[in-house]
């Protein structure tokens, strides 16, 4: 049984459907998984066994009967702790919420549940998704399954820890500056960010509701568009079916934009030959990667900045006159930052913004994506940044805050590994609701590689009990 924990949701899938496996016994080798290994990797917040089970029996039934509700059903899935969950403890990864138990789940997990799917736990973050480390003063840190003593990537890194480590098949995370695809690239795993208001942000904790999106976070990219089509909103005009059911088999005509001056900045030489062997698959593929220009893109980085810390405050002021001690030191730093934010600044940068956004779109006309590494450094040991400087890491450690602050679709699947064997991501940054688009390029290319296969022979992250677990955060 322990060999389909890294299997493909699909293939998954149909085992279940031909009842050739069972919910329950997924469930249970999927919380025994959880059980060896989460005192290494801390992926998880809560781990919601109980209902899991209970979730799995249902299903069984609801299959034993004749009903099955598609891919999802019973499949083991994470959701990150900043969407609600009904009857489970959501904190948004701070003491603050540590005993808040909402009536109703976050619109996407109630989607999930519709679809079938097993909530199999709350995963780890960033408090309050507000950093790209999920370095969690209150929960503790989240490892990196390639090397326990580096961060995951944040803030979604529990999500992403637990999908790379067979502790569930996908999960749910958000994405305000590149969360969901940051620690999917340096965990090896897939991460895409929708076109902004594809997903339901209802029922999650807000970031900056102008830049916030909810996303999945899978080992493959067929598995991604699974779980996006299970949770999109239901307008056939603006999201159509998004499963890969016919495959792209190469790209030949795809047209992709690289903008090297910002894809290329800051990036780290063992980094960088990964992407442009990346670069090269592509080509032989069929694709042609060829240089763009976005106009303004500093000005619209910039303007970014200002519209997140300024949305971020007007959530968390009423809680820091009551709650402030209790925040990490980081998040702390970041609100000083943004109370010194003017309300014509914030207007002065959605304005920059909505320029950027046209000005983008006249450029790619004739592209069908850009191309870019997701992240450009490796990730760094646990400790040891310093808050003042943990603002910027979402800006250092990846190039990922373009596509929030277009609100453009946006993949990273893994494009092999450094010298240090610490994962690189590959980015594609898509039009608007070219969703499947920008999928079927990732899956075709993925196709190519054997990067999914890795996740099962990775043997960084060793077992541990909880009492060997003390001490070591």
């Amino acid at each position: 049984m322990k060999e389909l924990l890294f299997a493909d949701i699909e293939d998954v899938s149909h085992l279940i459907k031909n009842k050739d496996i069972s919910p329950v016994e997924l469930v249970n080798a999927t919380i025994t998984q959880i059980e060896e290994y989460e005192p290494t990797l801390n992926a998880f917040i809560t781990v919601m066994d109980k209902e899991a089970l209970a979730a799995a029996e249902q299903a069984e039934q609801e299959i034993l009967q004749g009903t099955y509700r598609g891919s999802l059903h019973g499949i083991p899935i994470a959701v990150k702790d900043m969407l609600q969950t009904k009857g489970t403890a959501t904190t948004g990864g701070s003491k603050i919420f540590e005993k808040w138990v909402p009536e109703e789940d976050a619109v996407p997990v109630q989607k999930l549940r519709e679809s079938g799917a097993v909530i199999i736990g709350k995963a780890n973050l960033h408090e309050f998704a507000m950093g790209a480390t999920t370095e969690n003063p209150h929960f503790g840190s989240a490892k990196n399954p390639w090397n326990i003593k580096r961060i995951p990537g944040g803030s979604s890194g529990g999500s992403a820890v637990a999908t790379a480590a067979g502790m569930a098949f996908g999960a749910l995370g958000t994405d305000t500056a590149g969360s969901i695809r940051l620690p999917a690239a340096m965990c090896g795993t897939v991460g895409f960010k929708p076109t902004y208001d594809l997903v339901s942000r209802k029922g999650g904790f807000p970031f900056s509701w102008s830049l916030d999106h909810v996303g999945p976070m899978t080992r493959t990219v067929k598995d991604a568009a699974i779980i996006l089509d299970a949770i999109k909103e239901r307008s056939p005009k603006r999201s159509p079916h998004l499963q890969l059911n016919k495959p792209w088999t190469d790209l030949t005509g795809v047209k992709l934009g690289f903008h090297e001056g910002y894809m290329f900045a800051g990036i780290e030489p063992s980094v960088k030959k990964v992407v442009e062997k990346a670069f090269s698959r592509l080509s032989e593929l069929g694709a042609e990667i060829v240089p763009i220009e976005l106009p303004m893109i500093d000005e619209a980085l910039d303007a970014l900045k200002v519209i997140a810390q300024s949305e971020v405050m007007a959530f968390h002021q009423p809680l820091l006159k009551k709650y402030e001690a209790i925040y990490g030191d980081d998040l702390k730093y970041r609100f000083q930052f943004g109370s010194d934010i003017a309300a014509t600044d914030y207007i002065h940068a959605q304005r920059v913004r909505n320029q950027f956004i046209k000005q983008t779109l006249e450029q790619m006309t004739s592209y069908d994506a850009l191309v870019g590494p997701t992240n450009v450094q490796e990730p760094f040991e646990i400790g040891t940044m310093v808050p003042k400087q943990a603002i910027s890491n979402m800006f250092t450690l990846g190039k990922t805050p373009l596509a929030n602050i277009l609100g453009f679709p946006a993949l990273s699947v893994a494009c092999g590994f450094t010298d240090h064997h610490l994962p690189v991501g590959l980015q594609l940054i898509g039009k608007p609701f070219a969703d499947k688009k920008v999928l079927n390029i990732g899956n075709c290319y993925e196709q190519s590689e054997s990067w999914m296969k890795k996740l099962a022979e990775n043997e960084h992250y060793p077992k541990l009990t909880k009492s060997e677990k003390v001490g070591k955060e």
